[in-house]
């Protein structure tokens, strides 16, 4: 049975955008924290270089009809371009979802990769206005760079310049196909099994959100020591483990407020919070208002 094109939510005016800077570049963020399948749809109004990143799970962005989509495999990632100045794009995420979007004008992406007119690769499709779709499997120097896009490690008056640099970052290494790998190996995390064993500890914390696991065994559990765990958790997360759950606890929070299925008092529960009052601080100290006061804004 074919979804409704009415079920999927507009995003114009949401949270999910991180960055936005007219004439040059926009940073999307998805991630689904709820248990089933959310929909999401955003309307483009300029002629954009498209760029998306699954970190986990699978999802699928179509571009103005369900039937006319890609599928975007856990760690994989697509660049995209249509000739086309207006479509609809359609974003399905089943939950533990996460997804990065990059949205360059055409303009503006010519401008950062030309040399005096001769552009550094073949731009022979956008002269034809031949679609592009061109799949790619997301490196781990690319995940840890998408990892820092998304938590707040600067200063709010420096954020914008901080996300610039990040996205300038991004392209760079996404564009590179020099043989002179990495090995796929991060510049900072010794190497992919790491990486793999961080993820990991963090799929572990999310799965018992009411009653996670300490660090001493959260590290037996995963196959690192303590001090590993907590070093490279921090570098490929952007914040330490706990700091990590409570900031998903947050934004579950909101997504369960917005959804309007439970009360106050049916989040702290849920969330493992021993009295609702505590969940009402922990949400006021994050966000500067009470999750009731959130719910009716």
């Amino acid at each position: 049975m074919k979804t409704s094109l009415e079920n999927y939510k507009n995003i114009d005016k949401s949270t999910h955008c991180i960055f936005t800077e007219q004439d040059t570049f926009k940073v999307l963020q998805f991630n689904n924290l709820l248990d089933q399948n959310e929909l999401f749809k955003i309307k483009l109004e300029n002629n954009y270089i498209q760029l998306f990143f699954c970190s986990n799970k699978q999802c699928t962005v179509a571009f103005n009809m369900e039937h006319c989509a890609i599928n975007l495999q856990s760690g994989g990632s697509s660049m995209v371009y249509f000739k086309d100045e207006e479509m609809n794009v359609l974003f399905n995420l089943p939950p533990d979802c996460e997804l990065i979007v990059v949205l360059i004008s055409i303009e503006y992406f010519h401008s950062l990769f030309s040399i005096e007119g001769n552009f550094l690769f073949n731009f022979s499709s956008f002269k034809t206005g031949k679609p592009i779709i061109e799949p790619k499997e997301i490196s781990s120097t690319i995940k840890l760079i998408l990892s820092q896009l998304t938590f707040e490690r600067s200063p709010k008056s420096l954020r914008s310049i901080y996300i610039k640099g990040k996205v300038f970052e991004l392209l760079s290494y996404y564009f590179d196909n020099s043989n002179t790998s990495e090995n796929e190996s991060c510049p900072f995390i010794a190497n992919e099994e790491t990486i793999s064993k961080i993820k990991h500890a963090k799929e572990l914390i999310i799965r018992d959100i009411n009653n996670p696991p300490s660090l001493p065994d959260l590290a037996k559990d995963v196959g690192l020591n303590i001090k590993k765990l907590k070093t490279d958790f921090k570098e490929f997360y952007g914040v330490p483990v706990f700091t990590f759950l409570l900031n998903y606890k947050m934004e579950l929070s909101k997504k369960l407020l917005l959804e309007k299925q439970l009360n106050v008092n049916e989040i702290a529960l849920h969330l493992g919070y021993s009295a609702s009052s505590h969940f009402i601080a922990a949400f006021k100290r994050k966000f500067g208002i009470t999750p009731k006061q959130f719910a009716k804004s």
